[in-house]
Order: structure tokens, then sequence, then C-alpha cells
């Protein structure tokens, strides 16, 4: 099994001591010298894990104060990886999907590097329909070093997120949601004006510490909304 790149350790260290309470709101994190000393690596690495803490909300930092536990903001969880084809379908409407751009590169940035693991990476753009109107734009990164298969998956007539949710397995996966204002591309494209609220879903995925798909995918926000069911621990003892 491949091991865990060293900064997404100690990201996950923290990241469970802030969500198990442990770390309360408004707490400081170690100073990185602590924490440089406590896992024997380079200034460097703990600060990329608390960039990548500070990017998911759950830190603030500080110049020259140092690390903090974010204060908790309103959010709802969302624990399963839609898959829209079938979503539509279920529904009892007629999916559409079309490819509009397909791009084999190589990394532009540090982000796009870490999810490349030193391979390339294949760009998709597409857009999913419900009886002939836009359900969603997709902007997708997949890793070839993860999913080699990919490069010869005929994507015109599959949706890559379908694609991979059966046959690329994934054990970590990270949503986030919020609202953004549909910028003139993505206005044209879902059919809407120019600055009308979307729902924006991005989400990242990896096997075994090893990154396989990074996806952005903006809702008109009248069309799509999200739902999860989950249960309490103790629903079991609770009269039926």
């Amino acid at each position: 099994m491949r091991a865990d790149p060293l900064h997404r350790r100690i990201y996950a260290e923290l990241e469970g001591r802030i969500l198990s309470g442990e770390l309360a709101p408004g707490e400081r994190i170690p100073f990185e010298h602590e924490l440089t000393a406590r896992y024997g690596c380079s200034r460097m690495t703990v600060s990329k894990a608390l960039s990548e803490l500070a990017g998911r909300g759950l830190v603030t930092r500080r110049r020259r104060a140092g690390s903090f536990v974010a204060q908790p903001k309103a959010h709802a969880a969302f624990l399963a990886i839609p898959d829209l084809r079938a979503e539509v379908q279920e529904r009892g409407q007629v999916y559409d999907y079309v490819l509009l751009e397909r791009v084999e590169r190589d990394p532009t940035d540090g982000a796009e590097a870490e999810l490349a693991c030193g391979g390339r990476l294949l760009e998709l753009t597409c857009l999913h329909s419900a009886d002939t109107i836009p359900l969603a734009l997709e902007h997708r990164l997949i890793a070839l070093a993860a999913t080699p298969q990919a490069k010869t998956v005929d994507f015109q007539s599959v949706p890559p997120g379908s694609w991979l949710l059966d046959y690329e397995p994934w054990t970590q996966a990270e949503n986030r949601i919020g609202a953004v204002e549909a910028d003139v591309r993505s206005a044209r494209l879902l059919k809407m004006k120019p600055g009308a609220a979307c729902l924006c879903v991005e989400r990242r995925t990896w096997r075994d510490g090893q990154g396989v798909t990074r996806v952005r995918q903006v809702f008109p926000g009248d069309r799509y909304d999200l739902v999860a069911l989950f249960s309490s621990a103790h629903a079991k003892d609770q009269p039926r």
C-alpha cells in the first residue's frame, strides 16, 4: 500500500483533533517549529498541511501570531458521491450529456502537481442535462498516474463521474459546497442569466493517499439540491 505523503499525515492528525473537539475553536495550533520537531520534517511540509487545513476552513492563519482553530460555520453533511446520470434516471427524467472539451496536459500549479503525482492530467469539461434542460456544468481533472486506463475511455459516450464510480474505487473523499454567481460562460451553457445564483460542489478523491480526481460542478440554484440522510448512533435504542 502506498504511504500517505507526510504533509497529508500531519493534515489528517490535526484534522482529527479539530473535528473531535480536542482542539477547540479559537485554540492555537502548535507553532510550525513545534510541528517540524514533532514530525522530523521541514517547515515547508508543515506549512503545506496548515495551508490545506486553512483552505478547508478548519484553521485561520495569522501573520506572526500563528494558526488557530477556526470558529465553526453553518454547514450541511453531504455523505455520498452522486452519479448524476443515475440520479436523473431514477427521477424518471431523460438524461443527456455532452463532452465539451478533452485535453491531456501537464499540471500547471502546485495543487495540480500534487493530484498528478508525477504524471499527466486528463482535463474534461462537460454539460449534464435532464429532460433537455441543463443541470450541471462540470470541470474535472483525472490523475493518469492513478487511473491510466482513463486515457482510452470514450468520454463522449460515458460521463466521467459515472465511469470513475464504476471502475476506480476511492478510499477518501472531500466535498466543499457553496454558493456562486454564474459567470458569462456558465450562464450561456446553463441557459440562465449571468450573475444568477448557483450551487457549486467541489470534490477531491484519493485512493490509498494517491489523488484520483478533482471536480467542480456548477448547478443552477433552482434546479438542484443536496440531501444527506443519516441516523443517530443511538437510533437503535429509540422507540419505533
